[in-house]
């Protein structure tokens, strides 16, 4: 099995008690390996999300320091094919964060991702393939 490529709602979930999916995203979290592949963009959106959470944000750069998160994704060196993907889909419209996270499971072709985000089902990497998921819903 490749990396686990992880977006922002299942990170919010997990750092915050009182979401509606922290059961699922702990569930998730204690039995995947780290470290977790994950981009500066979705990093962004959890810190703006679990700013009202105590401790939240701080808990997921803590997660950083501790090699449970790691980003290797750089949004300069892949800008191009992350722009296409934003065009392609800019119909739903898909997030700076989704582009990134579809561009890192080509990258990363064993990899899956894991996602509160139900626009994943529509989304294709490299052009035709579904991305695998792990995900609440079927």
């Amino acid at each position: 099995m490749g990396a686990t490529i992880v977006d922002t709602g299942p990170l919010v979930a997990f750092l915050n008690r009182q979401d509606e999916h922290h059961s699922w995203a702990r569930a998730q979290m204690d039995v995947l390996k780290p470290p977790l592949l994950t981009c500066e963009p979705v990093l962004a959106e959890a810190c703006h999300l679990l700013r009202r959470a105590r401790g939240g944000a701080d808990a997921l750069l803590d997660m950083l320091a501790r090699d449970i998160l790691h980003v290797p994704f750089r949004l300069d060196v892949e800008l191009e094919r992350v722009r296409r993907l934003m065009k392609r889909y800019e119909d739903r419209p898909m997030a700076l964060a989704d582009a990134c996270l579809v561009r890192m499971s080509e990258l990363n072709s064993g990899g899956r991702v894991l996602t509160l985000d139900e626009d994943f089902r529509f989304y294709r990497r490299l052009g035709r393939q579904a991305i695998p998921l792990l995900s609440p819903w079927p």
